[in-house]
């Protein structure tokens, strides 16, 4: 994809919130004014610096999930004076998401993240970029502990110890009984970390539950077809639960469509499509887990500025960001809220809150 990405059509209207101010404090008050791009780069705390480019190669560039990551990305460049380019591909094609950070390195990007999706695949790209002198950033997906890949940093879940904890969840909910698990790409390093943490929980509990790993495919339809039919096949299940965002949406459907919690299935996934966050809602389902896809771009162009601001001194630094399960009990601040943060409008905007924070 060339140039510049809105992951929504209206996107491309709207006035994206240009900041300025003597310090970070003042500029996120006026998130939402307008300024030219050269007050961006000139009018914060930082000395004037050129527009630096970063490069985000995505492994499916359509799916949903990644609408707050992108919002994340504009509100960040916006707020530090950058430019960047939304890539990669749209059905998980290791070979396309190679290209297109080989192209990052030909175009002479500032700056490039991607999600480590493949084991080995990007070690020689992220080298030569770096022989370049261009930072990488892994965001998402990271390689494999122990990896040589070379990567600056990792901004994202730890995905072994959320699908751990989600199999604890799932051995918490049933005795025994079948359970399928989905899995959009198996192998990929952004998801099967995931699978692999609830399979070693579950097997860990003792109980006599039967896990069935099902894959699904990159596409939401294609997601809910697959389950669709695993369901049909084996009606006697006892949990539907999914480790992408994707196939988490389609459990929830299947579950609604077919009344299951009626007859004691459980089902639960990860992320916080609008649709998921609804049917949890509902009843349809037990739990999502949340992290947080909009800070996966907004601190990945944090750490990218402030690397070639500091000349390299400064930057690179794993960031976690989060694991946190949304129930029915706890969904409601989901659905009340409508903003980019969640990705569920194309509005800048402080939101007040009120009341404790609860950790």
């Amino acid at each position: 994809m060339a140039g510049k990405q809105e992951p929504q059509d209206e996107v491309q209207g709207m006035r994206r919130g240009m900041l300025q101010g003597a310090a970070l404090g003042a500029a996120m008050a006026l998130l939402g004014g307008v300024v030219t791009p050269a007050q961006a780069a000139e009018g914060g705390p930082f000395p004037a610096h050129k527009r630096w480019k970063i490069v985000f190669v995505n492994h499916v560039t359509t799916n949903p999930f990644f609408v707050p990551t992108q919002y994340g990305i504009q509100d960040s460049t916006a707020l530090l004076g950058m430019d960047y380019q939304w890539t990669g591909s749209a059905n998980a094609d290791i070979a396309e998401m190679v290209n297109a950070v080989n192209a990052a390195i030909a175009g002479k990007a500032d700056a490039i993240a991607v999600p480590i999706v493949d084991p080995k695949a990007f070690d020689k790209p992220i080298q030569a970029a770096l022989d370049a002198g261009i930072p990488v950033f892994a965001y998402n997906a990271d390689a494999p502990q122990g990896s040589s890949n070379p990567r600056l940093s990792y901004i994202g879940q730890d995905l072994y110890l959320s699908g751990y904890q989600m199999g604890e969840r799932i051995a918490s909910l049933i005795d025994s009984g079948l359970v399928g698990l989905f899995i959009a790409t198996p192998g990929q390093l952004n998801i099967q970390p995931r699978l692999d943490g609830a399979v070693a929980a579950i097997k860990k509990s003792g109980k006599k539950i039967d896990v069935q790993t099902i894959a699904t495919g990159a596409t939401v339809n294609e997601e809910l077809s697959k389950i669709k039919s695993f369901y049909l096949g084996h009606q006697d299940l006892k949990g539907m639960f999914a480790v992408d965002a994707g196939s988490t949406q389609g459990v929830a459907e299947v579950m609604k469509e077919n009344n299951l919690p009626s007859k004691g299935v459980h089902g639960g996934g990860f992320d916080l499509l609008p649709r998921t966050v609804q049917l949890i809602h509902d009843g349809f389902l037990d739990f999502t887990i949340d992290q947080q896809p909009y800070v996966q771009g907004f601190y990945t162009v944090m750490q990218a500025f402030v690397y070639l601001a500091s000349g390299g001194l400064v930057g690179p630094a794993n960031v976690n960001t989060g694991l946190k399960f949304v129930t029915k009990g706890s969904v409601d601040p989901y659905l009340n809220t409508s903003t980019r943060y969640e990705g569920k409008s194309t509005k800048p905007e402080i939101v007040p809150r009120s009341g404790a924070i609860k950790g």
